[in-house]
């Protein structure tokens, strides 16, 4: 009996994500999963520099992997970040506006500057609030936005305070769990 095709690697995305007023970045991320309870991404080997570091310990590296879960129609997505050596630091929300999902995997989205952090040890902190607090200043942002920015920013924090946030989906992509979605090096990935 002939074994089944080994299935093929998971397909590039690619999100454009705004950062206001004019800033444009475009990630190139591994799609893992898309079901109805969210997308999940993997950015590996992470090209940042300086390193992210949230109140005095590095969250994300250079050479760093991400898994990133992403809901249809929801203000804010959440990054599993970690450190070169695989070490999980923590839980990110990046507040943003709600993503579009365009032909040929490419995603829309446009920062929203608030950011929840939370900690291994549940430490939640709220950042970037002066940042915020200057795009609507400078009419980057408008009054409105900013507001569903804050509102999404208070149902994270209240999500971490009784136990519902991070979701089940972003629990369970742990990096270990992405990593073997992807081809071994040289070869196609394993068929589950």
């Amino acid at each position: 009996m002939t074994p089944p095709p080994p299935a093929p690697a998971p397909p590039e995305i690619h999100i454009h994500y705004l950062r206001p007023p004019d800033r444009e970045e475009v990630f190139h991320q591994r799609l893992l999963h898309d079901g109805p309870e969210g997308k999940v991404t993997l950015a590996t080997d992470v090209p940042i520099d300086p390193p992210v570091v949230i109140h005095g310990e590095i969250a994300l590296e250079r050479g760093a992997s991400a898994v990133w879960t992403t809901f249809p129609g929801r203000w804010h997505d959440i990054g599993r970040f970690h450190r070169a050596d695989g070490t999980f630091t923590g839980y990110y929300a990046n507040v943003l506006t709600p993503p579009e999902f365009l032909d040929g995997g490419v995603w829309r989205t446009m920062d929203l500057f608030l950011d929840v952090w939370l900690t291994p040890g549940g430490n939640a902190f709220l950042l970037d609030e002066d940042q915020l607090a200057e795009a609507v200043r400078r009419g980057w942002i408008d009054a409105a936005t900013a507001e569903r920015a804050r509102e999404e920013a208070a149902a994270i924090l209240s999500g971490i305070a009784d136990g519902s946030w991070p979701p089940p989906i972003a629990r369970k992509w742990t990096l270990e769990r992405a990593l073997t979605t992807l081809p071994p090096p040289g070869g196609p990935r394993r068929a589950d």
